[in-house]
């Protein structure tokens, strides 16, 4: 087998209300995305995404596509799918950076091995370790009687857990967090996440009082990714588990969190790290280290989507249950572009039993919101 051309389609979908993001890197209303299909020589084609909103990834679908039609698929092209770790280090040689742009084709080699053997990506990975994934929902840095409106919707949802985005400003942020915490009661499961919108004194102050008056069980990313010191310098200081984000893009990173001592948690994304593979090697560098992981997220739609849930079902080093991940695509947009949606159940998502990533696109909604580069 070959792959013998890639497919590049531009997408952009609103995002519902619920799910509309004001933090401290901005708004997030719609999603630019790129929807790839990897075409090979014996009619296999392999989907995948790459997320495509610049003020997360850095990274937006004129340029994933420029990048994947000039250097990625002349590097592809006449090559076997199937040696997916031998591919993603060609895919590393031929461009330097732009990991969501690279996500989406290892996501696409994944799906085609899965197809072409017959299995579930989270099968190819060593099989279930649990039972549908533990998610829970991001609250937008909204003005605090909204925040308590999107908790609500939480609870409707089954969802055991969520995070409130702060890092904007402190005191406005303790009363969003208040009044999150007055919406869901006193033993529901709740952090934050400032996106590095903190300076180190302001993390340590705010993240103190929010314990003390809003009994938060985490904090993320509580500092801007400059200085690593600055991560240790917190997490010595607040009485809760850090979790890292945004200084977390590569395996190198999360080695050097792990041997600073900078968190407690490491937040591994298919995305910034550049597909499943180089996310579960993440993962295990945190196992090893005696750490932990969740799986973070740009709002990924229905493709990406499913690659979090096979990576999150088949992940010991993920522990999904004490720190939920951000598998939240599917109940946040418009339309996710797939023919059938995963199963949300309970408060946990599943990854599809079928084939590969176990998704089809559903082509009539792939017109509907594709745009022109």
């Amino acid at each position: 087998m070959k792959i013998t051309r890639i497919e590049t389609i531009p997408v952009r979908v609103p995002i519902v209300p619920e799910f509309q993001i004001r933090g401290s890197l901005g708004m997030h209303l719609e999603s630019p995305f790129l929807i790839l299909k990897v075409h090979t020589s014996e009619g296999i084609v392999g989907v995948g995404e790459v997320s495509c909103t610049p003020v997360w990834s850095g990274e937006d679908s004129t340029t994933a596509a420029h990048l994947i039609r000039s250097f990625l698929e002349p590097a592809l092209v006449g090559e076997d799918p199937r040696d997916i770790e031998r591919l993603t280090i060609k895919m590393r040689r031929a461009v330097a950076n732009h990991p969501f742009t690279k996500s989406g084709l290892e996501i696409a080699l994944w799906d085609i091995l899965g197809k072409a053997t017959g299995m579930p990506v989270y099968r190819l990975l060593g099989g279930a370790v649990r039972n549908g994934v533990p998610i829970k929902m991001s609250v937008s840095g909204a003005e605090p009687p909204r925040a308590a409106q999107l908790a609500e919707f939480a609870l409707s949802k089954g969802l055991a857990a969520l995070k409130v985005k702060t890092g904007i400003e402190p005191e406005a942020d303790i009363e969003r967090v208040k009044a999150v915490r007055a919406a869901v009661g006193p033993n529901f499961r709740m952090g934050v996440d400032a996106n590095g919108g903190w300076s180190p004194r302001v993390a340590i102050q705010t993240i103190r009082r929010l314990v003390d008056s809003c009994n938060i069980y985490f904090a993320e990313q509580p500092v801007a990714p400059l200085d690593l010191q600055w991560m240790v310098d917190v997490r010595r200081n607040v009485p809760v588990p850090v979790m890292a984000d945004e200084s977390c893009y590569t395996l190198q990173d999360a080695m050097a969190l792990a041997r600073a001592g900078a968190a407690d948690i490491l937040s591994v994304y298919v995305g910034k790290g550049g597909g499943i593979g180089p996310a579960r090697k993440m993962a295990a560098v945190a196992e090893a280290a005696g750490l932990t992981c969740t799986v973070g997220s740009n709002l990924e739609m229905g493709i990406a989507s499913a690659a979090m849930a096979h990576l999150a079902t088949a992940s010991v080093g993920i522990g999904a249950e004490e720190f939920p991940c951000d598998i939240l695509g599917p109940l946040a947009y418009e339309h996710d572009l797939l023919a059938e949606g995963l199963v949300f159940l309970n408060g946990r998502m599943h990854a599809p039993d079928k084939p590969g990533l176990g998704v089809e696109l559903d082509e009539a909604a792939l017109k509907r919101y594709r745009v022109d580069h």
